[in-house]
């Protein structure tokens, strides 16, 4: 296991368990206690965890991972999901993408196409997502569009007045959203408003609106509504998806990819 994965084990069971000693942490991950204290060190210079005298606790009330630590969850289906997303897109489109993991995992799938290999562009990338663009900029048949805002270092999306103001600007082929949650009657959500906010902008503006997300996140709801049900076309995920709430998105018009 590598200092990157132990890193992301230990900040998953510190969010499921509240706290965290070093001992179990050890057993847990097969390494031994003098490792575990390095672990939780050097998270605690990052102000991802507070250490405590035998391990450690969440830092402050409120918890949420950096999206550079939540790239290995359901990584599996994650790739299967970017790359069906990837194969919908044609040469030529203006494609929109929402932060998150599995929406950068569909950004690198688009770079790695063939076809998208040259072109005046190849493809137009709409996003908010610092990261994403950042990724894509050292392509130069990709043709960039990074919306202003205010930066959330935990997703690295630009939110707020300005993204929206250059989103209220621009026509979209396709807006493939990253959410927290997508249930058949209470529509795509996430965690926060002010990224709902702009992720139901880019969906107003777009033709067609893809919902890449893993099976974990369906037929679950997230606390700020980004669209209904209704306006998503396509979505696409993985095959873990509970029959019962395939069938009630394609009763509710939504096509469902699962891969």
């Amino acid at each position: 296991m590598t200092r990157k994965e132990r890193w992301q084990t230990l900040l998953d069971l510190l969010v499921e368990r509240g706290e965290l000693e070093v001992e179990p942490a050890a057993e847990t991950l097969g390494v031994s206690a003098a490792t575990i204290r390095r672990d939780l060190d050097q998270l605690a210079e990052q102000q991802l965890l507070v250490r405590t005298r035998g391990g450690a606790v969440l830092h402050g009330v409120s918890y949420e991972l950096p999206l550079r630590y939540r790239t290995s969850r359901r990584a599996a289906e994650k790739s299967r999901i970017s790359e069906a997303v990837a194969a919908l897109v044609a040469p030529g489109e203006v494609i929109g993408l929402t932060g998150g993991t599995t929406t950068t995992e569909v950004a690198r799938a688009l770079a790695g196409r063939p076809d998208l290999a040259q072109g005046s562009p190849a493809l137009t990338v709409v996003t908010n997502a610092l990261n994403i663009a950042g990724e894509l900029v050292i392509r130069p048949q990709f043709k960039i569009v990074l919306t202003g805002g205010v930066a959330r270092p935990q997703s690295y999306e630009l939110t707020g007045p300005l993204a929206e103001q250059v989103l209220g600007q621009l026509a979209v082929d396709t807006a493939v959203l990253g959410v927290d949650g997508f249930d058949p009657q209470d529509g795509a959500a996430t965690r926060h408003e002010d990224e709902a906010s702009v992720n139901r902008l880019l969906c107003e503006r777009a033709r067609r609106v893809v919902v890449a997300a893993d099976s974990s996140k369906l037929g679950v709801r997230a606390f700020a509504r980004i669209c209904a049900t209704s306006a998503v076309d396509v979505l696409v995920t993985d095959t873990g998806l509970a029959p019962a709430v395939a069938r009630s998105f394609t009763a509710a018009g939504v096509e469902v990819v699962t891969v």
